[in-house]
């Protein structure tokens, strides 16, 4: 459903477009529980992908996934089409899983380092000290060119800073053993939690979802986040992390006929709830500055005042499903949502909201000029791909053949903070210490000249039951003839080297004399 540069959305008197050229002045999808936020959704997903323009979006539910499939024609969706004056035609996408456990999708990582200080701390929830000595830490690790790629990486690190504490207090300030401690125990918290499949390599290619089928359509990228999403904070830390990574490695491209990537959040408040102002201050930065990369960011939840209003104050397009305003709260809420709507004389916006049907919603996109147009009433076109869950199988036939299909399956483990700070502790990898080698030889030449000349134990006999004899087993006629031929060949250079010996010897001896 995509029309001169344009994706439908829904009707109201007129066809309610969103335009792809102003896509990437981000958008805001609210309303309240199963009021039709994840269809909307679904439908904005598959106008970008029809368009060429890839998309991300965590699945909460995995109410999403079924975009993998064809639609099933049926009668609320074809009756929907035919109410729109539109055809109703099954349509799928091409479809890449991901998944931060691994078990739904591509396995997610990002390595310690790429995550950095500032989003880390509040993964962790540290305060203020903690994260000055996590700070400290990072920067030990750049100065002594140190890896942080996984958790032990960053655990090694600060037990590093424990252990010399005084000899780094004079750089870097005061470091406790109780403040290196309370950092340690919230990484054996998220450690528990599977944090540790997230942290570690390969670390995801952000090149891996902006790329278009062989038919020129964007790919659809699903976050599998239903069991994400029993750690909040990790799942809005990941997607606070891709959106800097997207911002930090993208090029400049200023305002493009259609978007290099829509990114969609779901449960959009888990991004702001108990957020530092540092962190808020960044991601308000990011979300201005990440639409000149050609990137459009679309949060999706159940509340605008979710979103801090210097956050809100970038979303151009917006779709306001039903609110329900039952209590005093909940009345406030309504009256913000509407008053963030260019007011429309026919519709009074704030009955309106409480007053939406399933499947209706408020519209407001930005027209030609870049300004938002007044708010419509209107009924929310019907997805052509499959609403709801995707089967186990057909899960599982998309990730076979995702183009991804073999790059992250495996973990990584390459030599980095970890393994080097262990060494200079003369401690293997598993924390034993190193052992000096117990057969006392060094082995070479002298070793093998040695066992020619039988000075090597023999071959013995497995002993395998109290029967047994044990002992030296005999010798093939081949390795007589084998060990013969060596002997001999032993002695004669065994000869020629203790001639050369003596003569070094005597020469040097009657050198002294001169």
């Amino acid at each position: 459903m995509a029309n001169d540069g344009a994706i439908l959305i829904g009707k109201s008197g007129k066809p309610e477009n969103l335009l792809l050229k102003l896509a990437n002045r981000h958008g805001l999808v609210t309303g309240a529980t199963g009021t039709g936020k994840t269809v909307t959704l679904q439908v904005m997903a598959e106008g970008f992908a029809r368009n060429g323009v890839p998309v991300f979006a965590a699945d909460i539910k995995g109410d999403l996934s079924g975009i993998v499939a064809p639609g099933d024609s049926k009668p609320p969706f074809v009756n929907r089409a035919k109410e729109l004056g539109l055809k109703y035609e099954p349509d799928q996408f091409t479809t890449v899983f991901w998944d931060v456990f691994g078990e739904q999708g591509h396995p997610v990582r990002a390595t310690i380092s790429e995550m950095g200080p500032l989003l880390l701390a509040r993964l962790l929830d540290l305060n203020d000290t903690q994260e000055g000595v996590l700070n400290i830490a990072f920067r030990i690790a750049d100065e002594q060119k140190l890896l942080l790629l996984d958790l032990k990486d960053l655990r090694a690190i600060l037990t590093f800073i424990a252990d010399n504490a005084k000899d780094l207090t004079t750089k870097y300030g005061n470091v406790s053993a109780t403040t290196v401690g309370t950092i340690q125990r919230a990484l054996l918290v998220l450690e528990n939690q599977k944090g540790d499949l997230f942290f570690g390599e390969p670390a995801l290619d952000i090149n891996d979802l902006m790329k278009t089928d062989r038919d020129g359509r964007g790919i659809v990228n699903i976050l599998a986040a239903d069991k994400l999403m029993n750690n909040p904070r990790l799942y809005a830390t990941f997607l606070l992390w891709l959106l800097s990574e997207l911002f930090e490695q993208l090029p400049e491209v200023g305002d493009l006929d259609k978007p290099k990537l829509v990114f969609f959040f779901d449960e959009a408040h888990l991004l702001f709830n108990g957020a530092p102002k540092a962190l808020l201050t960044a991601v308000e930065q990011v979300v201005r500055l990440i639409r000149s990369k050609g990137v459009g960011v679309y949060f999706v939840t159940q509340n605008p005042l979710d979103i801090p209003d210097t956050v809100l104050a970038q979303l151009g397009n917006r779709v306001q499903h039903a609110l329900r305003a039952f209590t005093p709260r909940d009345q406030k809420a309504v009256r913000a949502a509407a008053e963030t709507f260019r007011q429309n004389p026919k519709i009074k916006t704030e009955e309106a909201i409480s007053q939406l049907a399933v499947g209706e919603a408020l519209v407001s996109m930005l027209e030609g000029k870049g300004s938002p147009e007044m708010v419509e009433r209107a009924l929310i076109a019907p997805p052509m791909a499959q609403v709801g869950p995707c089967s186990p199988q057909q899960r599982q036939q998309a990730i076979n053949a995702s183009p991804g299909k073999g790059k992250y399956e495996t973990m990584l483990d390459r030599e980095s903070a970890y393994e080097i700070l262990l060494a200079r502790k003369n401690l293997n990898p598993d924390g034993s210490p190193v052992e000096a080698s117990a057969d006392g030889g060094g082995g070479g030449i002298l070793d093998t000249i040695g066992g020619w000349l039988g000075g090597g134990a023999p071959q013995q006999r497995p002993k395998t039951g109290p029967g047994s004899r044990g002992g030296p087993l005999p010798q093939s006629m081949a390795e007589k003839i084998i060990t013969s031929a060596a002997r001999s060949a032993a002695t004669s250079i065994g000869r020629q080297v203790g001639t050369a010996i003596l003569r070094g010897i005597l020469g040097s001896m009657s050198g002294g004399k001169r």
